[in-house]
C-alpha cells in the first residue's frame, strides 16, 4: 500500500523539479566551453559509475541476471536517443522551449501505455487532455505566423521539433520500463543501465563529429558536477525512489512544475525572451497533460462510504 502524499513528498518534488528544470539552462550556459552532446557523454559516464557504486556498496542491491542485454539495453538506447536529441536541439532553440517540448513525455507514455497494457486505457476526458497538448504545441508553431508577426527561425523550429522528438523517446523509454523485467529490478540497476549507454552513445558521437573540444574554467567544473552528482545520480534515484512510495500518478501531476521552472530559468539565466505565442501554447501544453494524469489520479482514489 502506497503512502498518500504529504508534505516530505510535496517538497522533494519542489527540489526535483527545480533541479530538472535547470539541466537545459545549465548545459546551453556551458555549451561555449564544452558541447551540450559531450557534456551528456561525460555527465553519464561519470553518474553511471557513482550509481553503481551507490547500489554496491550502500544499498546493497539485488540486480536481476540478465538484465541489460534484453530490455536494459532498449531501454537505455531509447534513454542516449533523448538526449542526443536534447543536446543537438539545444545548439538551434531556447533552454525554455526544450523545456517545454521534452516535458511532453507524459503524454507520449500515456499513448504508448494505452496500447501496450489493458489496464492503462485512456479515459475521454484523457484523449481531449492529449489533444489539448498537441494543440499547445501547433500554437507555438503555427500562431505567430497566423497573427502576421515575425515567424521563429527555421533553425529554431528545427531546435523545437528535436525536443518534441526527445519527448517522444523519454515517454517511450518509460513504457519499456513499465511493461518489461525492468518493473520489478531495482531502480539503481534500471539507471546504470541507461547511463552506460547514453555515456557511451553520446562520447562516441562526439568522437566521430569532432565535439572532444573542452575550455577548462570554473564554469565547466561547476556545471559538470551539477549535472553529474545532482541531476543524473541524487534526483533520478531519488525520483525512482519516490515512484515505490508514492502513487505515481499524484507524482506525476507535481512533475508538471518542471518545465514552469524551465521558462523561469531560461528567462532569469539566459534572458531568454519569452513571447506571448510560445506562452500560450505552453499553457495549452501544461493543462493538456494535467488533465491527462489528474483523471488518473481521481480515478484512483479509494471511495469513502458516507455515514449512514
Amino acid at each position: 500500500m502506497k503512502r498518500p502524499i504529504d508534505l516530505t513528498a510535496f517538497g522533494l518534488m519542489i527540489l526535483l523539479c527545480t533541479i530538472w528544470g535547470l539541466q537545459q539552462s545549465a548545459m546551453k550556459l556551458a555549451a561555449p566551453a564544452i558541447d551540450p552532446m559531450l557534456q551528456i557523454g561525460l555527465r553519464s559516464v561519470i553518474a553511471a559509475g557513482l550509481v553503481l557504486g551507490l547500489s554496491r556498496l550502500v544499498f546493497r542491491d539485488r540486480w536481476l541476471p540478465g538484465l541489460f542485454l534484453g530490455p536494459g539495453l532498449l531501454a537505455g538506447g531509447l534513454f542516449a536517443v533523448e538526449f542526443l536529441l536534447v543536446a543537438e536541439g539545444l545548439r538551434w532553440t531556447s533552454a525554455s522551449h526544450m523545456a517545454v517540448f521534452l516535458y511532453t513525455a507524459p503524454i507520449f507514455a500515456a499513448i504508448g501505455l494505452h496500447l501496450a497494457q489493458p489496464d492503462e486505457r485512456l479515459a475521454p476526458i484523457q484523449w481531449a487532455g492529449v489533444g489539448l497538448t498537441f494543440a499547445g504545441v501547433a500554437a507555438i508553431f503555427l500562431l505567430p505566423e497566423l497573427r502576421g508577426g515575425t515567424s521563429p527561425a527555421p533553425s529554431m523550429i528545427l531546435g523545437d521539433l528535436l525536443g518534441l522528438a526527445a519527448g517522444l523517446a523519454w515517454g517511450m523509454t518509460t513504457v519499456v520500463i513499465r511493461t518489461t523485467r525492468l518493473a520489478d529490478a531495482p531502480p539503481a540497476q534500471t539507471l546504470a543501465s541507461q547511463l552506460i549507454v547514453a555515456g557511451v552513445v553520446a562520447l562516441g558521437v562526439c568522437a566521430l563529429t569532432g565535439r572532444m573540444q573542452v575550455q577548462p574554467g570554473p564554469v565547466i567544473l561547476a556545471n559538470l558536477g551539477f549535472q553529474t552528482v545532482i541531476v543524473c545520480t541524487f534526483s533520478f534515484l531519488a525520483w525512482f525512489r519516490l515512484l515505490q512510495v508514492y502513487p505515481s500518478s499524484r507524482l506525476g501531476v507535481l512533475s508538471f512544475m518542471t518545465p514552469v521552472f524551465g521558462v523561469i530559468a531560461g528567462a532569469l539565466l539566459l534572458g531568454e525572451r519569452l513571447t506571448v505565442d510560445f506562452l500560450f501554447g505552453g499553457v495549452l501544453v501544461l493543462l493538456g497533460m494535467l488533465s491527462v494524469q489528474a483523471h488518473d489520479m481521481i480515478a484512483r482514489r479509494p471511495l469513502t462510504r458516507r455515514p449512514a
